[in-house]
């Protein structure tokens, strides 16, 4: 009892001390540092910040107050982090913040001061306001080269280029789906280009609103944009959907890269290219000699015999074959219907499913042309439907 007693006696000024209402420099301190590189800084390229705190006095409530950042734009990466560590073999509270930073201009730039607003125990235990403030940073940040036309700045880059089917097999009258994912390292939303432009001497191109998100990673911001296009022929021959590029600069190993994504053809699945076309050479060519009259007369009992022969004993099915006439096909009438109902949408797909079911043809397929432009496109509605489907169903 009597060496507990000392030991409180001992120790009962330090602890008095420790929670004194007078907060010494090494109880609590603060500071910001830039993350190490062997290059200077362009313009718009990301700088990692790592904002940290050790602290040796009990803390009630806190408040981390971030300067005006001028110059800069900014991204926080996550959440703070609070941890209970041993310092040269001293238990301390550490605080740490990351922050990824992005400057506006070149220029001798300076990170303005973090203030830590904390609210502490005195030796009485009542609670007291003390602010801590870390020292200010000066960054050099070198100009952005002024040839580029779109500057993208990025750590690490993937580019994928995906079709929603085999854009060379289109079944006729549809169209492909086509997106293009960018996924940057080091980037906000905004720095990744804009979406281009797609370029084809034919096709039908229809673009889409691009997405944009970001996730947040210890390594920096992870960037995202998807550009979307849907493409159709607009013959019955193939076209070429052009190569698209764009340039970017890959700060991990200071050098300007360039993505290209090359040209890809886009048909139907009845069409095949030239090249693969078999040229049949003159001299590969046979005279053709017709049998005599005695085969002919010949081969057409044996055929008269076998007809009979087959359908002896079964139900003739050749009443289905009516529909292919205009008057019993349930497509026509559908699309009459929609005619009538001045259905542009209905009235389309029954023409592509008329297509698909009878084969292509030239007449065909300019009135369903017409009718993309009305559906897809800017153009205008026409004046007769039910002359418009007439003419469908009655061209070959």
């Amino acid at each position: 009892m009597k060496m507990l007693l000392c030991a409180l006696f001992v120790l009962w000024p330090f602890c008095v001390w420790a929670q004194s209402k007078t907060v010494l420099p090494s109880e609590l301190s603060l500071q910001v540092e830039v993350e190490k590189t062997d290059h200077t800084t362009l313009a718009r390229e990301m700088v990692i910040v790592n904002i940290k705190g050790v602290y040796r006095r009990h803390i009630t409530l806190e408040q981390l107050v971030q300067p005006d950042l001028e110059g800069f734009s900014w991204t926080q990466l996550g959440n703070d982090t609070w941890r209970e560590e041993r310092l040269n073999g001293e238990k301390v509270k550490t605080f740490s913040r990351r922050m990824a930073l992005f400057p506006d201009q070149p220029g001798e730039l300076t990170i303005g001061a973090f203030t830590h607003s904390l609210t502490l125990t005195d030796e009485r235990d009542d609670w007291f306001e003390h602010d801590i403030a870390s020292q200010p940073v000066v960054i050099s940040v070198a100009p952005a080269p002024a040839d580029q036309e779109w500057w993208f700045p990025v750590r690490s880059l993937k580019v994928s280029d995906q079709w929603s089917n085999a854009p060379d097999q289109l079944v006729p009258g549809e169209g492909v789906l086509r997106v293009v994912r960018i996924e940057a390292l080091g980037v906000t939303p905004e720095m990744i280009p804009p979406m281009p432009t797609l370029h084809s001497p034919s096709a039908m191109i229809f673009p889409h609103p691009e997405k944009r998100f970001v996730e947040l990673s210890p390594d920096g911001p992870l960037s995202y944009a998807f550009w979307r296009w849907t493409i159709r022929p607009s013959n019955d021959t193939s076209t070429i959907v052009e190569p698209l590029s764009f340039d970017y600069f890959d700060t991990a190993n200071r050098i300007d890269r360039s993505v290209t994504i090359s040209a890809q053809r886009v048909a139907y699945g009845s069409v095949v290219p030239d090249s693969e076309i078999r040229k049949t050479k003159p001299e590969d060519l046979m005279q053709a000699s017709l049998p005599g009259w005695p085969l002919l007369i010949l081969a057409a009992f044996v055929c008269v015999f076998g007809v009979i022969y087959t359908v002896a004993g079964r139900q003739i099915m050749g009443l289905r074959a009516l529909h292919r006439f205009r008057l019993f096909d349930p497509l026509a009438r559908q699309m009459r219907h929609a005619a009538q109902a001045g259905d542009l949408y209905r009235m389309r797909r029954t023409a592509a499913a008329l297509l698909k079911r009878d084969g292509p043809s030239e007449p065909r397929k300019r009135i369903l042309s017409q009718l993309d432009q009305s559906v897809f496109g800017k153009g205008e509605k026409p004046e007769s439907l039910r002359d418009m489907a007439r003419s469908f169903l009655t061209a070959s």
